[in-house]
């Protein structure tokens, strides 16, 4: 349990360190203007987006990594990071010479304002250099968590977001004797920091592998069969999310705020359960990989009695503060008003979701990322989209919208759990 809550730490401070700079730079930039912050929210959107979906290089790679790492072979958990951090940066690569030249056009299409859509797509085509460096990072996390190395990759984020911070009040204001660039500031910041992190990801590797760090086709071709399961399940997640904002927008003012106010409640604990489900992808992978299927069963219960254990905690407290932790976010009573409902569905949708978040990290760790692939894309197309159009149709309000997201949570949970008591992942 002890090395679970390590590894599980260590996973939790990678995953919150990026949007607690998020909010920094949005305080930061906030104090030019409504234009500057509008643009700098659409173009840390895109980056966010692109993000999302290569998250494969993280998952993937530790998943194999640390099946190479169970089986005594580190040598060879370490050269999956290498194969990884290739694919990282052709595809990052490819990212920014797509950004460069579809940039304005993507920004038009998210902020109907000419003068906002014009300032993020230079914002974008700025930090979207950084993008590489991401990748990097990304594929760098992966292979150190594979080989439980839980110290570095902390390291090694802190050590680029906090020069980024600090260069992104300078640039931004024209503080501490550095050039005033008002918006471009942030973006050059945020590229700052993400080419230190993602250098020093690079430079660790290099020297772990010994300086070798040739393409191996084979395996990036098995990374890459890994990527598409992994991309599709992200998709669905990014499809259903946005559904869920156009229909609540599709009921007023006050139900889409209050709904965005309960999912940013929602992906901050989903943070902290994935945090969980990494380390359980950890031991899991480690364990399958040493053959020690006893011991990959044993760290899959653990992993889900914590995670419910929790979400539990987690929910107790929301509801114990239903009538005090919304008004931190709002004092508008029509809002207060509507968050109730969905409020109600996320404490109860908890445990749920603390089961399936376990589960779904000991299904990555054993590689079982096609059927991931299958149940998520299933419970959304036929379980949580049908139900979010059917709740706009018939006027269901935030309480169809939530119902399908308890809906898609509770056909992940049996599809999971099916699948973890079939036996048929460890393998």
């Amino acid at each position: 349990m002890r090395e679970m809550l390590r590894l599980a730490a260590s996973a939790l401070v990678v995953l919150i360190a990026p949007p607690l700079y998020l909010i920094l730079d949005l305080a930061v930039v906030g104090r030019l203007g409504a234009v500057e912050l509008a643009a700098l929210t659409v173009g840390t959107l895109v980056l966010a987006v692109i993000s999302t979906q290569l998250t494969f290089l993280s998952y993937g790679t530790t998943a194999r990594s640390a099946r190479a790492f169970g089986a005594g072979d580190r040598a060879r958990a370490v050269a999956e990071g290498v194969q990884a951090s290739w694919i990282a940066l052709g595809v990052g690569g490819l990212i920014v010479v797509v950004a460069q030249l579809s940039a304005p056009r993507v920004t038009a299409v998210l902020v109907p304002d000419a003068e906002v859509a014009a300032e993020a797509a230079q914002w974008l085509r700025i930090a979207v250099f950084g993008v590489p460096l991401i990748l990097l990072a990304m594929a760098g996390n992966g292979w150190m968590r594979g080989v439980q190395d839980t110290r570095r990759p902390v390291i090694y984020v802190v050590a680029g977001l906090v020069p980024a911070g600090a260069l992104c009040i300078g640039l931004v204001h024209g503080v501490g004797g550095l050039p005033q660039l008002g918006l471009h500031g942030s973006a050059w910041a945020n590229l700052a920091g993400q080419s230190i992190t993602g250098a020093t990801f690079a430079t660790r590797l290099v020297r772990e592998n010994g300086g070798r760090i040739a393409p191996d086709w084979p395996v990036i071709r098995a990374q890459l069969t890994m990527a598409r399961d992994l991309v599709l399940r992200s998709a669905s997640f990014q499809v259903c999310f946005v559904s869920a904002a156009a229909v609540a927008a599709r009921f007023g003012v006050a139900q889409v705020a209050a709904h965005q106010v309960v999912l940013q409640l929602w992906e901050f604990t989903a943070l902290l359960l994935d945090s969980l489900a990494i380390a359980a992808q950890q031991l899991v992978g480690a364990a399958l990989g040493a053959a020690a299927f006893a011991g990959a069963r044993s760290a899959a219960r653990r992993a889900t009695i914590v995670s419910v254990a929790v979400s539990v905690v987690v929910g107790v407290v929301l509801a114990a503060g239903v009538g005090v932790i919304p008004r931190i976010f709002t004092d508008d009573d029509g809002i207060l008003s509507a968050m109730r409902t969905p409020w109600w569905f996320f404490v109860v949708m908890l445990p749920v979701a603390g089961v399936v978040f376990a589960l779904d990290g000991v299904l990555l760790g054993s590689g079982d990322a096609a059927f991931l692939r299958t149940a998520t894309l299933a419970g959304a197309v036929g379980v949580f989209l049908p139900v979010i159009w059917l709740s706009w149709a018939f006027g269901w309000g935030l309480a169809g919208i939530w119902s399908g997201l308890m809906a898609f949570m509770l056909t992940r949970l049996v599809a999971t759990v099916w699948r973890v008591r079939s036996g048929a992942w460890v393998k």
